[in-house]
């Protein structure tokens, strides 16, 4: 059976979210949001390109930054209602310079800061 993005389930905004895990160590790097163009590009170009709700444009990720995201496989769940996009990363995954985005975590009730921003 051919794969057609229009089978996911999108949200109101035509978007859908999309993990990236690094395929190598299963590291969870981000989350951000895909329309179906998004999904499309992604599949045919080998680079991950998202939906940048508050700029309402595409994104390829790593085209300004030089960090890219090189799609090894695409996943989607039971419900087709989320992506997981594993991933061989270039550089920082995050925009604060760190590796992901989940570099707080809460222990004991606080806020700690489990990885510092790479040189």
């Amino acid at each position: 059976m051919q794969f057609n993005a229009e089978t996911l389930h999108y949200d109101a905004q035509g978007l859908i979210p999309a993990i990236a895990q690094e395929a190598g160590t299963g590291a969870v790097l981000m989350l951000a949001w895909m329309n179906a163009e998004a999904v499309a590009r992604t599949l045919a170009e080998g680079r991950v390109t998202y939906w940048s709700r508050s700029r309402q444009a595409f994104w390829t990720k790593g085209e300004s930054s030089g960090h890219v995201q090189k799609l090894v496989e695409m996943r989607f769940d039971c419900d087709r209602d989320c992506l997981l996009l594993l991933v061989e990363q270039t550089g920082p995954a995050c925009h604060t310079n760190r590796h992901a985005c989940f570099f707080t975590a809460i222990r004991d009730g606080a806020e700690v800061e489990i990885m510092a921003p790479e040189v």
